[in-house]
């Protein structure tokens, strides 16, 4: 599996915790996460429910951003987690503070918007 580590320039601020943060996030591209979910890889969607019911990834599942923290529990620790938003930003963020609680999880770089732009499948509706 082809993952790149980006090199980040300056800290970012992670709006989960308010703090300040370093931390490389591991990310892929849409077309590797096409690979990833023929074998079966769990993608939970970081946006907000209006977002995920217009569009979302086949088989995504929903944690807002903001919730993220409170419904950790239900995110996988056994496996590695590819976390996706709308153009990779707030995935990212997430991806931050679940790597720092021992989570192995992974960006989508570009997002949903790359997912769509690519042409890959999309699925509409609630979660």
């Amino acid at each position: 599996m082809l993952v790149r580590w980006p090199t980040p320039t300056r800290p970012k601020t992670s709006g989960l915790a308010g703090r300040v943060s370093a931390m490389v996030v591991p990310e892929i591209d849409v077309d590797e996460l096409v690979r990833v979910r023929e074998q079966g890889a769990v993608v939970i969607d970081v946006r907000r429910p209006d977002e995920y019911e217009k569009f979302h990834v086949p088989g995504a599942r929903l944690i807002p951003l903001g919730e993220v923290p409170e419904r950790a529990d239900e995110i996988p620790s056994d496996t590695t987690v590819y976390l996706i938003c709308a153009t990779g930003a707030r995935s990212a963020r997430a991806a931050e503070f679940l790597n720092s609680q021992g989570y192995e999880t992974v960006n989508v770089a570009g997002g949903s918007k790359a997912w769509l732009e690519a042409g890959h499948p999309v699925e509409h509706g609630p979660a």
